[in-house]
């Protein structure tokens, strides 16, 4: 149920359904089986087993997109349609042309397409209508973007806000590096991604690494600009920042401690209590971080200094062995 990695906006100012709003919406748009001739096909599935379209803990709720994709390599499509073409070859006395060959496969696909194992994708967002988030558990922004546009082919209309931050991410995570701490509840941690600004896009990266030294400042006052950057906040959740203002590898450092025998607890009870504290833990963390990167001033000029691309005001969406860093071109 803990979101692992967040892309996060803010929810339409004009934004008003209820909760029995958004469940019939979602309802009436349930993810179906593909037809024989889709390779994908989306809809809205039960947050929980057995559960509803919209899992509510007290002003919480929580949404789940369905994706079904059938799994049919290109390699096999093509391995099927050489094996028959030999075959054709043989009969009619001469190779198989282009436009028979190009037929072949189009029918073998046809044909492959309607009997292909199907894959099953789920993709969970959270609103917090209260506060005005909308956060999706996606490792990249376009599956974020999916449930995204699904969402709003279902209502017939929703457009979540993009964050707006006083300078680019790059320019926070440097200022912060050169200062050696980072603003109000938040502390550095000790895994960092660097790159250059020049075509040949050379990265750096830290992993569990001290990176207060002389070696990081000189990376980032010689053009290198940060695009990941591990953080932990108020000393409760660990994450690594980007530069695509996306919260990746989520860690909730207080999970586990003091908790319940599993055996004492009812799953979906369970599942309603960690849902309460997941959203009440984020939706602080997101407010401090979202403040931090409004602040005009607290990423200096770093931007502007370094050549790094994107050092003014900007409008998002959104291994190495211990004591070593590696380098890649």
């Amino acid at each position: 149920m803990w979101f692992k990695n967040l892309v996060f906006h803010r929810l339409p100012k004009d934004f008003s359904l209820s909760t029995s709003e958004l469940e019939s919406a979602l309802a009436a748009r349930g993810l179906k089986p593909c037809g024989p001739f889709e390779m994908s096909c989306r809809g809205w599935v039960p947050v929980t087993t057995g559960g509803r379209a919209v899992h509510t803990v007290g002003q919480q709720s929580m949404i789940a997109l369905g994706v079904n994709e059938k799994l049919l390599p290109a390699s096999i499509v093509r391995q099927v349609a050489d094996e028959r073409a030999q075959v054709q070859a043989q009969e009619q006395g001469f190779p198989v042309g282009r436009k028979q060959m190009r037929d072949l496969r189009l029918a073998v696909a046809d044909e492959l397409r309607a009997r292909a194992l199907t894959r099953r994708r789920i993709t969970r967002a959270w609103l917090d209508v209260p506060s005005g988030w909308f956060v999706v558990d996606a490792a990249s922004i376009a599956l974020a973007e999916t449930l995204v546009e699904t969402l709003g082919e279902t209502l017939g209309s929703f457009a979540p806000v993009a964050i707006e931050t006083a300078r680019s991410p790059q320019a926070f995570m440097a200022a912060w590096l050169l200062r050696g701490a980072a603003p109000g509840r938040f502390s550095i941690d000790d895994e960092l991604e660097l790159q250059t600004a020049d075509k040949t896009k050379t990265v750096i990266r830290y992993v569990r690494h001290p990176l207060d030294g002389a070696e990081i400042h000189k990376h980032l006052t010689t053009g290198k600009y940060p695009t990941r950057l591990g953080l932990t906040w108020n000393d409760r959740v660990a994450f690594v920042l980007t530069d695509k203002l996306q919260v990746k590898r989520l860690e909730f450092l207080e999970l586990g401690r003091d908790a319940p025998d599993a055996e004492e607890v009812d799953p979906a009870e369970q599942f309603d209590i960690d849902f309460a504290v997941m959203a009440g833990e984020l939706g602080q963390l997101l407010c401090d971080l979202t403040q931090a990167l409004a602040e005009e001033g607290a990423a200096g000029d770093w931007g502007a200094r370094s050549g790094a691309p994107g050092g003014g005001r900007s409008g998002v969406h959104n291994g190495a062995r211990s004591g070593e860093h590696s380098k890649v071109a």
